[in-house]
């Protein structure tokens, strides 16, 4: 059965509680007044202040309109008012979609260019990979980080804005200086095996080879080829860098200690593909070709944004209480002053 979708425009949650509207009228007209035989339990210093000779406060209209507005804003917020926005459609697909970022120490290598700035690596990883994220509306997306361990830093999400934020907190070094890749495909079964998707799909980028972790990355793709999980990699960094040493200048490849035999191999047993991004143009056109391979499906959930407004009405009871505790308390002040 098709989930009925609120109507547009303002709506109390719980309107019901606006019945109790009438509850203080009825109360004073109800119970009779407290007996004032005896001597009081309690001495307020201030008390002459806010009262007056032969009335109490409430009977100045002012206050008792103020006293009566309090409880009407009072009784609106906590009945939750809310504003229900037009309808909204959403992509969505059946695709489990994880990344696995290399932040180890390697990745702070300097070879990267960036508005016409000489970045780190995960600089550029960040922008475009962010960019990315956030274009994948519809699918789950989630976010492994990796150096000498491998941890899950965001669990697949329709949120794709918190994970691209996520991604973008990242810092090298975080999970270890060296590179243990087998863990992070591991741990990417791991998490997709749970999730009933149709299409799952892991996104590995590293600048290094494996030289940490507990699983083998070709033991690990061996795991994710039986749970049908498509791996798409990408070796990122420099072929040429130049250096300065005691020597003078010099000509270095960043990149030698990059595994491409190893990442051909995941991607070929998995039905993925293997990318090499020596720059930021080139690794923002691998993510433009992901986009192709692995496209947003287009069936669509219709939604309404709703915004809740109780801390209006919340806010003007605050001020109306405080306008009418200042007004009742004018008169005494006036006295003590004249007193004085």
């Amino acid at each position: 059965m098709a989930e009925t979708l609120p109507s547009e425009g303002l709506t109390l949650v719980w309107a019901w509680l606006l019945l109790l509207l009438p509850l203080p009228w009825l109360i004073r007209k109800w119970l009779s007044a407290a007996s004032q035989a005896g001597s009081l339990a309690l001495k307020v210093p201030w008390f002459s202040m806010i009262s007056t000779t032969g009335s109490g406060w409430m009977k100045k209209p002012v206050l008792a309109v103020a006293a009566s507005l309090v409880w009407i804003f009072l009784l609106f917020a906590a009945a939750r008012p809310q504003w229900v926005g037009e309808i909204e459609t959403l992509p969505v697909s059946g695709r489990d979609l994880l990344l696995a970022v290399d932040i180890s120490g390697s990745m702070d290598t300097q070879d990267m260019i960036l508005n016409n700035q000489a970045v780190n690596r995960l600089a550029v990883v960040k922008k475009v990979a962010g960019e990315f994220i956030q274009r994948r509306r519809g699918d789950r997306v989630g976010l492994v980080l990796f150096g000498s361990r491998a941890y899950l830093q965001t669990p697949l999400t329709f949120d794709t804005e918190t994970t691209s934020i996520l991604l973008d907190e990242s810092e090298i070094g975080l999970a270890g200086r060296e590179t243990a890749i087998g863990d992070a495909i591991g741990l990417a079964v791991k998490r997709l095996r749970e999730d009933a998707a149709s299409e799952r799909v892991l996104i590995l980028l590293t600048d290094g080879a494996n030289t940490s972790g507990e699983v083998q990355p070709l033991q690990a793709t061996e795991f994710a080829a039986r749970e049908g999980l498509t791996i798409y990699t990408v070796g990122v960094g420099a072929d040429e860098m130049m250096v300065q040493d005691f020597f003078g200048s010099r000509m270095v490849n960043p990149s030698a200690d990059l595994d491409e035999g190893t990442l051909k191999a995941i991607a070929e047993r998995t039905g993925g593909t293997y990318f090499r991004a020596r720059d930021a143009q080139a690794l923002a056109r691998i993510y433009e070709q992901l986009d192709e391979l692995e496209p947003v499906e287009s069936d669509q959930e219709a939604v309404r944004p709703v915004d809740e407004l109780f801390h209006w009405p919340l806010s003007i009871a605050f001020l109306l209480a405080l306008a009418a505790i200042v007004v009742a308390m004018l008169p005494g002040m006036r006295r003590s002053v004249v007193a004085a």
